[in-house]
C-alpha cells in the first residue's frame, strides 16, 4: 500500500456543514484517501472564565460563541457520514475530550487520531486504544517519554498504530520542519511512521514523502484567506491535486534500490556499448 494521505478538514468548515461538503468534494477529486475532522465538548476543552473572556467571530463577541460556532454536532455529522458514504470515501476525527471521543463511536469509522496536543491525556489514550480501531498518533509538542508513553498504551491494548511526525506551529516555517525525525521514530519504536504538516507550499511534504512516510496529513482549505486561525496552514484545492499527484509520482520513482541494469536500458547499452568487450546478465528490474 502506498501512502496513505488524510485530508484535515479538522475546523475549516467554520460550523457550515456546505463548506465540509465542499471540502469533501475536494479531498475526493484530488485522490486522497480519506477526510479528517475535529471534535471538542467545549466545556470540558475550555474554561469557563475562557470561555467567558471576549474575542470578535462571526458567531459573537466571546470566545464561547467562538468556539461553539465551530462545532458540529449529532445531526451535522449524521449528514457528513451520509454525504462520505453517497462519495465513497472514509472520514473519521480526532477528539480533544472523553465525551467526544464516545460520541464518534456511535459512527462506524475505521480509524482514530491521536492529536499533538491530546498525546499527554492518557484517560483519552486509554479509551481510544480499547477501541482497537487504527491510530494516527501525532507527536508534534513531545517529548521522548510522552511518546513512549503513548506507545506503550497501545501496544499493551494491541491496537494498531502508526506515529506522524509534526512540528505544531501554523503555519509552520520550513526550517522548523525536523524531517530526520521520521527516520528516528520509525528506527527506536519500529513503527510505521507518517507526517502531519502545518507548513505553507508542499516542498516539506514531498521531501517527507521520499522518506519512506506511511501516511501524510495536511490540511485542506477552499480559500486560506477564509476566517479561521487553520487556514494560512492549509492547502487549497488546486495545491491539493498538485500534491496528491506529485506524492504518487514520488512512490513510483523511488523504486526497489536493487543494483541491478534496468530491463530498458539494454538495447541502449547493446548500442553505446558495441565497440567495446563487456558482459551483463539482466536478473530482474530496478
Amino acid at each position: 500500500m502506498g501512502i496513505f494521505i488524510v485530508a484535515e478538514v479538522g475546523i475549516n468548515h467554520n460550523g457550515d456543514v456546505g463548506i465540509a461538503k465542499q471540502l469533501i468534494d475536494t479531498a475526493k477529486d484530488a485522490g486522497c484517501d480519506v477526510v479528517k475532522f475535529q471534535k471538542r465538548t467545549v466545556d470540558l476543552v475550555y474554561s469557563k472564565q475562557f470561555l467567558d473572556s471576549p474575542r470578535q467571530s462571526p458567531w459573537g463577541d466571546t470566545q464561547r460563541a467562538q468556539k461553539e460556532g465551530l462545532e458540529f454536532g449529532l445531526k451535522e455529522y449524521q449528514e457528513i457520514d451520509q454525504y462520505c458514504k453517497e462519495k465513497s470515501i472514509e472520514w473519521f476525527a480526532s477528539a480533544w475530550d472523553i465525551e467526544s471521543q464516545k460520541f464518534l463511536q456511535q459512527f462506524n469509522l475505521k480509524y482514530n487520531k491521536i492529536a499533538s496536543a491530546m498525546i499527554v491525556y492518557e484517560e483519552l489514550l486509554e479509551l481510544v486504544a480499547s477501541e482497537g480501531k487504527h491510530t494516527f498518533i501525532a507527536t508534534g509538542m513531545s517529548e521522548k517519554k510522552h511518546i513512549d508513553r503513548a506507545v506503550e498504551i497501545f501496544k499493551k491494548a494491541k491496537c494498531s498504530f502508526e506515529l506522524m511526525h509534526c512540528i505544531s506551529t501554523y503555519p509552520m516555517a520550513d526550517e522548523d520542519a525536523n524531517l530526520k525525525r521520521i527516520e528516528a521514530l520509525r528506527n527506536l519504536y519500529q513503527c510505521k511512521v507518517g507526517y502531519s504538516g502545518h507548513e505553507v507550499g508542499l516542498a516539506v511534504s514531498y521531501a517527507a514523502a521520499s522518506l519512506g512516510i506511511s501516511s501524510l496529513e495536511r490540511h485542506i482549505t477552499l480559500d486560506r484567506a477564509m476566517y479561521g486561525s487553520d487556514q494560512a496552514a492549509s492547502v487549497e484545492p488546486g495545491g491539493l491535486r498538485t500534491l496528491v499527484g506529485a506524492v504518487r509520482k514520488i512512490e513510483a520513482a523511488m523504486g526497489t534500490g536493487k543494483l541491478t541494469m534496468h530491463s530498458k536500458e539494454v538495447p541502449i547499452a547493446q548500442k553505446l556499448r558495441a565497440h567495446i568487450r563487456w558482459e551483463s546478465s539482466i536478473q530482474e528490474v530496478c
